[in-house]
């Protein structure tokens, strides 16, 4: 059997595999699906949908709503297949390795917060209660292709802004879009925003410092700092 004639159904496979095969078997390029449809298809298998975009830096175009108008927020469409990840000579197309060296160094560097919304580890949304943040890493640059896995190249998100921005492959705001957003803002964020794009970061203070530092303990050891901060307070 040639590899083209593989199955998206063999479970042996890995999900990434499966998922490529899939889409090219059962949806074909142009063709819509929704993610349940591919969960549906492939069973048994964790984390489908990041398998889903995991193949976007082997070259695979796959839209949602937010970048063709003409789909259902349920909706995908595969725009293009790209490297064939089913090959064994193509099989790490696109995948970076992100040593725990370099994980630990952009966690600690970034304040072990999210740098697209702020939020900490852990911390509740306040636009969603109930919902707390996991921190993940992303790439400074995820619409290009190959982005590299230095410290420099990556960023600390929550793992809510990493999926919208891997969302956004492919389709970005114009810089007139973007000035709209700018024009809005109250001259007092507009100062701060042009502080920021002069460092070309968002500086964050001694005390959100320490606050990433302490969503990153277990509850009880929260609570304990939470009982001394406010004794040494009152002191």
């Amino acid at each position: 059997m040639s590899y083209d004639e593989l199955s998206w159904c063999d479970e042996s496979l890995g999900a990434r595999v499966r998922v490529a095969l899939w889409l090219r078997d059962v949806v074909g390029e142009g063709g819509t699906f929704s993610k349940q449809e591919m969960r549906a298809a492939i069973r048994g298998t964790e984390q489908v949908d990041r398998r889903m975009r995991d193949l976007r830096p082997a070259g695979w175009l796959i839209q949602t709503y937010r970048d063709k108008p003409s789909l259902q927020p349920d909706e995908l469409c595969l725009e293009k297949i790209g490297q064939p990840v089913w090959d064994p000579a193509h099989r790490a197309a696109g995948l970076r390795q992100i040593s725990a060296k370099t994980r630990r160094f952009v966690y600690e560097r970034d304040g072990h917060m999210c740098r697209r919304c702020g939020i900490a580890a852990a911390e509740e949304y306040a636009d969603d209660p109930g919902t707390h943040a996991r921190l993940t890493l992303g790439h400074v640059n995820p619409h290009k292709s190959g982005t590299g896995s230095r410290p420099e190249d990556l960023i600390t998100e929550c793992a809510r802004c990493n999926e919208t921005v891997k969302h956004l492959t492919g389709v970005q705001m114009t810089p007139e879009q973007v000035w709209d957003r700018m024009r809005e803002l109250p001259n007092r964020h507009k100062k701060d925003l042009l502080a920021w794009m002069k460092v070309d970061t968002r500086p964050l203070s001694d005390a959100e410092k320490v606050w990433g530092l302490y969503r990153q303990l277990p509850a009880a050891s929260r609570e304990v700092l939470e009982m001394r901060l406010e004794a040494l307070m009152k002191s």
